[in-house]
């Protein structure tokens, strides 16, 4: 199996990610998942079979980079004021997205495409980022915060399991309810 390279911000290969990137979420708005072939994305995006193979490996590599990119967050998590509202808005925030069909979808892709654990390691670091984001503003306001891990065991690890095995919906209050039990009486 192919291995991904490092991307440089400009140039050809900036261009070759963004259009295959764009074909396959074109696509997949189009058609089920599994119609998805190599030979199809690289046509739509006006490349050849061999750069997308070269470049990815496999579609499933290809799936897992597509949602990498979704799942990278657009901004630092909302400043509220306080530790459990931040935390909570963060969970409810991350869980609505991830549940939906699409967010469903690109965990598995994730998950699927990641022979060597560099696309779950990003995952986590966008998801560790922005709790640690919050951490931080939190202490500094003085307030008594619970660990990094602490926040991915009790509130991160259990949407996410649910998100990966359970296919009914989450109820919209379950990311706050994780956070209350994980703060208690802070």
């Amino acid at each position: 199996m192919a291995t991904r390279q490092a991307v440089r911000t400009g140039g050809r290969s900036a261009r070759v990610q963004q259009a295959v990137h764009e074909a396959v979420r074109d696509l997949l708005a189009e058609r089920d998942r599994a119609d998805l072939t190599v030979p199809l994305v690289a046509a739509r995006a006006g490349v050849t079979p061999s750069t997308v193979y070269r470049r990815w490996g496999d579609l499933q590599e290809l799936l897992a980079d597509v949602a990498l990119e979704h799942m990278r967050p657009d901004g630092p998590p909302a400043d509220l004021g306080n530790l459990r509202d931040d935390l909570a808005t963060w969970a409810e925030e991350w869980l609505e997205e991830m549940s939906s069909p699409t967010g469903r979808a690109f965990t598995r892709d994730v998950v699927a495409g990641d022979d060597d654990g560099r696309s779950t390691g990003q995952c986590c670091a966008y998801t560790s980022s922005h709790i640690q984001t919050i951490l931080t503003r939190s202490a500094g306001r003085g307030e008594d915060v619970p660990t990094l891990d602490a926040v991915l065991d009790h509130v991160v690890a259990p949407m996410t399991y649910r998100l990966l095995f359970m296919s009914d919906s989450l109820a919209p209050g379950y990311g706050r309810a994780l956070v209350d039990a994980l703060l208690g009486s802070r």
